[in-house]
C-alpha cells in the first residue's frame, strides 16, 4: 500500500492506507483540541480566526495562524520535496520517508511531555500541523489525488456530488468507479471518527494525555513494517517460482 503507484495502485491500496492514515489523523485531531483546544489537522478554522483578528487590527495576535498555516504548507512541501528527490532510488520507499518522519514527530512529542512540561503550546501544535502536513501530502501523491485523510470537508463535498451521479443515467457507465470512490469516502470518514472516538477515550479515559500521540506512530510503524515484510515475502514468492519455472 505504501509502494504501489499509478496503474499497479487499486482501490484495495487505496482503502488500506486511508483507514491507517486517517484513523491516525482523527488521534492527533483530538489529542491537540483536548491537549490546547487547537485543531492540529488542517487549517482551515485557523483561517477564519485569522480574519477575524485582522478584522479587529490585531494584527500581532493574529501572526499565530500565519504560523499554522506555514507549519501545515512546510509539511506538505518537505513531504513532496522528498518523494521527488529520491523517488529514482529503486531501492528506497520513498513514501515510507514522511510517514517516518511523522512517526518521529509524533513519538517525540509525547515522550517529552512525561519529562518536561511543555511550556509553548504553539510550538507543540505547530510540530503537529507540519506532520500532518507531511502525511496529507504523500498520500495525495501515492494515490494520485484520491485519498487526503486529515479533514473532512473535501471528502463530504466530494462524498455528495458521487452520491448524486447514482442517480443520473449518464454516469452509468462510470457506476463501478462511483461506487468505489463513494466506498474510499465513507471508510475514510468513518476510520477519521473511529480515531477521535479511541484518541479522546485513551486521552482522557485512560488518562494518557499526550501519550496517545505515541500509539498513533505505533500504528503507522506497523503498518509500516507489515506493508515492507509483505512486499519482502511477494518478491521472495516470485524468485522463487521463476527459478521453479527455469529448471
Amino acid at each position: 500500500m505504501f509502494r504501489h503507484q499509478g496503474k499497479s495502485r487499486t482501490l484495495i491500496h487505496n482503502l488500506q492506507i486511508a483507514t491507517i492514515l486517517s484513523f491516525v489523523a482523527g488521534i492527533v485531531n483530538v489529542t491537540g483540541f483536548l491537549a490546547f483546544k487547537q485543531l492540529t489537522t488542517n487549517v482551515t478554522g485557523h483561517f477564519a480566526l485569522f480574519i477575524d483578528d485582522v478584522a479587529n487590527f490585531e494584527f500581532w495576535k493574529g501572526t499565530i495562524y500565519f504560523l499554522y498555516f506555514f507549519s501545515f504548507l512546510f509539511g506538505s512541501f518537505t513531504s513532496s520535496f522528498l518523494i521527488e528527490k529520491y523517488k529514482e532510488n529503486k531501492r528506497l520507499n520513498v513514501f515510507a520517508l514522511p510517514t517516518i518522519i511523522e512517526c518521529v514527530i509524533l513519538a517525540t512529542i509525547g515522550i517529552l511531555s512525561n519529562f518536561v512540561e511543555l511550556e509553548y503550546p504553539d510550538l507543540i501544535i505547530c510540530t503537529l500541523l507540519f506532520a500532518m502536513g507531511l502525511q496529507n501530502s504523500f498520500v495525495t501523491k501515492i494515490s494520485n489525488a484520491v485519498v487526503r485523510t486529515t479533514h473532512l470537508t473535501g471528502l463530504f463535498t466530494d462524498l455528495g456530488i458521487d452520491i448524486s451521479h447514482l442517480f443520473f443515467a449518464k454516469y452509468s457507465a462510470h457506476k463501478g468507479k462511483l461506487k468505489s470512490n463513494i466506498k474510499l469516502r465513507i471508510y475514510i470518514i468513518l476510520f477519521f471518527f473511529a480515531g477521535g472516538l479511541v484518541g479522546g477515550f485513551i486521552y482522557s479515559k485512560i488518562n494518557l494525555k499526550l501519550n496517545t500521540l505515541i500509539f498513533g506512530a505505533i500504528i503507522l510503524l506497523i503498518s509500516l513494517f507489515y506493508d515492507d515484510f509483505r512486499y519482502k515475502l511477494i518478491k521472495t514468492k516470485r524468485k522463487y517460482h521463476q527459478k521453479r519455472n527455469g529448471l
